[in-house]
């Protein structure tokens, strides 16, 4: 599997990165651009309602992210959205209906049923935050993972989770088993930052902007 570095033809742009405010977007955009697409950063709503595709990124906490979708009247935009989504690390947990963080109920997105709450090791010798890189299992047939398998790794940074439900596409194992990808109509979202995971983690990213 091979991923060459391709020009850019900055005169279209193939997907948007949503700029929440409290994501580190460059390394997201870099890899993207890297497989040859045009990407903008922006929290302007009318070009986020025009995407062809579109990227939820997030770091820290959700009641912080949530916070910053609110102060730039996004929220009611995202939800509205009819192409595909994919929603990355928090990104992913902010898809959901809420979010427990250190005792805190965060109301989220709401587009993906199900709750995020702390990881449950059940052992002292799994650290949190879940860092470092794990293959999948239970992979689903959905086109984001086409041409992937359980002997993929891909690279985790979280001390929160979603629970395997019928809308996880793909799950994992820290303790607990979680869910590393979950999806309902055009939203998807997956646990882990493929931008950071090597060669999957560019099948994965050019999956979703060709197949989803």
């Amino acid at each position: 599997m091979s991923f060459e570095p391709q020009a850019l033809n900055t005169s279209r742009i193939d997907a948007l990165i949503i700029d929440t405010g409290c994501a580190n977007i460059s390394s997201l955009k870099f890899a993207l651009e890297r497989l040859g697409y045009c990407i903008e950063v922006s929290s302007d709503k009318d070009k986020i309602i025009a995407s062809t595709k579109v990227f939820l990124p997030g770091v820290g906490s959700a009641q912080y992210a949530m916070g910053g979708i609110i102060e730039r009247e996004l929220g009611e935009v995202i939800k509205q959205l009819t192409q595909p989504v994919l929603g990355i690390c928090l990104g992913m947990q902010l898809l959901t209906e809420h979010s427990i963080e250190n005792a805190i109920d965060t109301p989220c997105l709401g587009v993906v049923p199900g709750e995020i709450k702390g990881i449950k090791t059940h052992s002292p010798s799994l650290r949190l935050p879940h860092m470092g890189w794990n293959t999948l299992s239970n992979i689903s047939d959905s086109p984001l993972f086409t041409g992937l398998s359980e002997s993929d790794y891909f690279y985790f940074v979280h001390s929160y989770c979603a629970n395997v439900s019928q809308y996880t596409l793909a799950e994992c194992d820290y303790g607990q088993a979680f869910a590393a990808s979950i999806g309902k109509d055009n939203f998807y979202g997956v646990q882990f930052h493929p931008e950071r995971s090597g060669k999957s983690g560019a099948k994965l990213l050019q999956n979703f902007m060709e197949l989803c």
